[in-house]
């Protein structure tokens, strides 16, 4: 046995000393691989509509639903089954109400309890018994799993099992063990989530689901273009903040900085007010209706508009200082005649919407007012004195990357940059080219670089590159010609506005542009797939998410309710489960009040996108790869204990 080799089977048997043991976690790890795969969910876009995301994370994407139906079919009537489903979707909040309507709660638990008990059961038959105990929380560990195992044909044991039902009642703990059962379920319906990009911008709520994602029991996310932007604003980017705090001014949502974050506005709303305080700001109207009282819309809009300004001047800073990012002519300010009210724009000379700009020195228009360089200078320091958004950051870092290969599925928000000829495109990093996966990964080494890295430098190149990220050509989390913000707010022309897409989304359904893509990554063209977001689906105007024979899904659906009339749905999201891909577009919620009081649903339309033809096990996963080498490095510890090359624990029956 080689010293390499030994060392390894050494350090292994502290885990496995003895051949009980050793063979034991054999047999554990051979069982599972004869499991079907776990169920994976895929979601995208969700952009702060947390209500609409936690109810389809409760409700399974309407699994859940599916399996009360399949366990009472027409024992329970559909009033019955809408009711036990709300239940599990929100326990402690609807067994509230429902106790508030009973005269006997111990009736009601009696009930209930085995209604919750039969489909846990049901969600639980393709899992091993260690994952269902810890699903469950530990104070009722020992209680459900023996509710779980009950035979109700037993009159002694129908005796026993009532008997904890009347117990977990009398002691105050009726609605802790509704949550328990259904906190189980919902768990159980999804084994692993997967957030393909954007979480935060337009919605009202990102800090709320960013906080549930962290306390979610198995989650990766691949940033999106909206997330990269909040990481390079937690850091004190000024282009970011400045996106940032436009950004949430334009969708009426400055609550998630003040109230979610504790970043203070006052000192730049002081200054909006002030600057622009006879300015119409015209062109600078709410995105969407936010219903504000008229004061709060006001500032809103100065708001906006004092920050759009201040993100031009500190945009046109950045482009000088980072040459190699190409986006000179994303300098407008240099271009526009003052005095005409015009701007020159690829040739043409367009007349502006608002000619108002009383912090624009025409002579050094990229120059902040001292005023200006106040405010942005507080936003830093706000920024990153944040201990909540730093957490959220670091989890992340910790959950998530730029793409991700698993299960031989391609998971990025965006695309992989490629030419008009469907070849990868080379874009530049700090003065060396990469394409397809090597510009993923020297992107996320510069990532983490910002964050992590002990020299200056490195830190401020991640920062300006997560600023590139966000808005860049080359960028594989934007995927557009151009960030055409100085056009929607300036320019009345829809054609001086048009963000030309990158030529991924015209080749989407060419089978050897894909199949590259796949070899690039170290997949099999075969049978992987692509799954990604960014690009809403207009479902309405008949387009299919599942491009090119099914080896691409592109699931952004508009959860955001800005682009809900764009898309004619309120989001897809993705099903992976042993049988093969379900997706399922949802209509909005009215409210997660509605569904608790009227019991009212995400009506989802669920269709199977694949289907294989053997069912999918664990063993065919790469959790179930990596199992079998575990099996292998055990087997070959079990040989080193019998032939003595290992010493091992002695133990009785050996």
């Amino acid at each position: 046995m080689e010293a390499g080799e030994k060392r390894y089977l050494e350090l292994l048997s502290r885990s496995f000393p003895t051949i009980a043991e050793a063979s034991a976690e054999v047999i554990n790890l051979s069982a599972i691989l004869n499991l079907p795969k776990s169920t994976e969910f895929f979601a995208s876009d969700i952009h702060g509509e947390f209500e609409a995301f936690s109810h389809i994370l409760r409700n399974g994407s309407g699994s859940i639903r599916l399996k009360v139906d399949d366990v009472f079919g027409d024992t329970l009537t559909d009033a019955e089954k809408r009711a036990l489903a709300t239940l599990i979707y929100y326990p402690r909040e609807k067994a509230k109400l429902a106790l508030s309507q009973v005269e006997d709660e111990y009736a009601w638990y009696a009930v209930t309890v085995p209604r919750l008990v039969a489909v846990c059961k049901r969600a639980a038959r393709k899992y091993t018994h260690s994952k269902i105990r810890r699903a469950v929380p530990s104070e009722f560990a020992y209680i459900v799993e023996e509710l779980l195992t009950e035979d109700r044909h037993g009159v002694d044991k129908e005796a026993y099992y009532s008997a904890i039902i009347d117990a977990a009642v009398r002691t105050g703990r009726g609605i802790a063990l509704i949550e328990a059962l259904s906190t189980m379920i919902q768990r159980l319906a999804v084994d692993r989530l997967h957030i393909v990009g954007d979480i935060y911008d337009r919605g009202p709520a990102p800090h709320t689901i960013m906080d549930t994602l962290m306390a979610y029991h198995s989650v990766d996310i691949q940033w999106g273009n909206h997330d990269i932007v909040w990481m390079g604003a937690s850091l004190g980017q000024r282009g970011c903040i400045a996106h940032v705090v436009r950004n949430c001014a334009r969708y009426g949502n400055l609550s998630i900085l003040e109230d979610a974050y504790g970043i203070n506005i006052l000192p730049l709303a002081t200054f909006a007010l002030d600057a622009y305080a006879d300015d119409p700001c015209v062109g600078f109207a709410l995105k969407g209706n936010p219903n504000l009282p008229p004061s709060e819309l006001e500032m809103n809009v100065k708001i906006q508009k004092a920050m759009a300004i201040i993100q031009f001047k500190v945009e046109g800073q950045l482009i000088d200082e980072n040459p190699a990012f190409g986006l000179d002519d994303r300098k407008l300010l240099d271009k526009i005649d003052y005095a005409r009210g015009t701007v020159m724009l690829d040739g043409v000379e367009y007349e502006l919407t608002d000619k108002v700009f009383p912090t624009i020195d025409p002579k050094d228009p990229y120059a902040l007012t001292p005023a200006e360089q106040d405010v942005m200078e507080r936003l830093v320091s706000a920024f990153t004195g944040c201990e909540k958004l730093r957490r959220h950051m670091q989890f992340f870092l910790e959950a998530g990357s730029l793409y991700k290969v698993h299960n031989g599925n391609l998971l990025f928000h965006a695309c992989v940059p490629l030419n008009a000829d469907g070849s990868l495109k080379e874009v530049d990093v700090y003065g060396k080219t990469y394409k397809g996966r090597a510009l993923y990964d020297v992107m996320e080494r510069h990532v983490r670089a910002a964050f992590f890295s002990r020299d200056e430098e490195e830190r401020r190149r991640g920062r300006d590159m997560l600023w590139y990220l966000w808005l860049g050509q080359g960028s594989p989390l934007f995927a557009k010609s151009k960030m055409a913000t100085f056009e929607l707010y300036l320019i009345a022309d829809k054609a001086a506005r048009k963000e030309v897409k990158n030529p991924f989304y015209t080749l989407i359904d060419d089978e050897a542009v894909v199949a590259n893509i796949f070899r690039d990554f170290g997949l099999d063209p075969e049978t992987s797939h692509i799954i990604c977001g960014h690009v809403p689906v207009k479902v309405k105007d008949g387009e299919d998410p599942v491009k090119c024979g099914g080896k691409v899904i592109m699931i952004d659906g508009g959860f955001s309710k800005a682009y809900q009339p764009t898309t004619g749905i309120a989001g897809y999201t993705l099903i992976s489960n042993s049988y093969g891909f379900i997706l399922a577009a949802h209509e909005p919620l009215e409210s997660a009040q509605a569904a608790i009081e009227k019991e009212i649903d995400i009506h989802s339309s669920r269709h199977m996108v694949e289907q294989v033809k053997k069912r999918t096990l664990m063993g065919d996963t790469d959790e179930g790869q990596q199992m079998k080498r575990e099996i292998a490095d055990l087997e070959r510890l079990l040989k080193a204990y019998r032939t003595g090359e290992i010493p091992r624990q002695e133990q009785k029956g050996e």
